[in-house]
């Protein structure tokens, strides 16, 4: 298992088929560096035009159509002092009657203290002069390229991941995507330094990272959506618009899952997903919304299997 350090010298507005700027091995970890979400780098240079460029793809040795690939987060440093992020809210979260008294859009900047893992608006509305948000870093759009030969604007999402922004794909957790072509081909970028549910202002406050993650191939382990797990709980994630339809995606996802590898069949993964399961919100402003749905693995510990 090797470590790879890569500076990335080109980057991509979609997820596809692209030509691979690194080829690493089962259970390799690779450190490398995201823009921000307009493709400014960490010397506030302007590397490539939004949306959401992606650093990558990687050639993972062995991925091939019907694996599932595991990324796992391992380290999330953001590298520079400042970000920025939209308000108000996005128009499409409020009730019609609501969008013409919000007032008008634009990017605010904030400054980072990174020391104490803090950051605040530099011209905060006089309400919040004092009030700051604590550093809980995430990726926002990453995933394998799709089948078909698609490939998929990084505005959106789609089975092969994408732009989700699920605050939960955090720093310790794990994310499983379909493989759908030789090598997965995976991408990553739109790192954010926190974001909350729903991605409600269009943005988590955005930023350029350096990122370390670490690659897995899981031979014949065939899944639909992404899927995810951290210490606590595992989740999948369904994208698409209605929000209904993401949500019975990952409904769908998760019966699965509980069926293929913890051997529950569809009315005992009923029963237990109607007392024990939540529903998260990930994103409502992407043309494709994301919702997840999240158990606490304490149940699955339970289980009598």
């Amino acid at each position: 298992m090797t470590r790879h350090v890569f500076e990335p010298t080109t980057f991509h507005n979609v997820i596809g088929t692209a030509e691979p700027v690194l080829i690493v091995a089962d259970g390799d970890t690779i450190v490398t560096r995201t823009l921000d979400a307009w493709g400014f780098d960490r010397h506030g240079e302007q590397r490539c035009k939004p949306p959401n460029p992606m650093t990558g793809p990687f050639f993972i040795e062995g991925a091939e159509p019907g694996d599932s690939l595991a990324i796992r987060i391992d380290r999330m440093t953001a590298d520079r002092e400042q970000g920025w992020t939209f308000g108000p809210v996005a128009a499409n979260v409020v009730e019609a009657g609501a969008v013409a008294k919000l007032p008008k859009r634009e990017r605010v900047f904030w400054n980072f203290d990174r020391a104490a893992g803090l950051a605040r608006l530099a011209e905060p509305p006089r309400a919040l002069t004092d009030w700051t948000v604590r550093y809980a870093p995430m990726i926002g759009c990453f995933g394998v390229a799709p089948a078909l030969g698609q490939a998929l604007l990084t505005a959106t999402s789609g089975p092969n991941g994408g732009n989700m922004d699920y605050r939960r794909f955090e720093p310790g957790a794990t994310a499983y995507f379909p493989v759908a072509t030789l090598g997965a081909l995976f991408y990553l970028g739109d790192g954010h330094f926190c974001q909350g549910d729903g991605e409600i202002v269009g943005t988590g406050v955005e930023t350029s990272f350096e990122i370390e993650f670490t690659v897995r191939v899981r031979k014949g382990k065939t899944t639909l959506w992404p899927r995810g797990e951290t210490a606590k709980d595992i989740f999948t994630i369904g994208n698409a618009r209605p929000l209904d339809q993401a949500l019975q995606h990952a409904t769908t996802e998760m019966i699965a899952w509980l069926g293929a590898e913890f051997g529950l069949d569809s009315l005992a993964a009923s029963h237990l997903m109607g007392q024990t399961v939540r529903y998260d919100v990930a994103n409502v402003f992407n043309p494709a919304y994301s919702v997840a749905c999240r158990m606490s693995k304490r149940w699955l510990k339970a289980l009598a299997i």
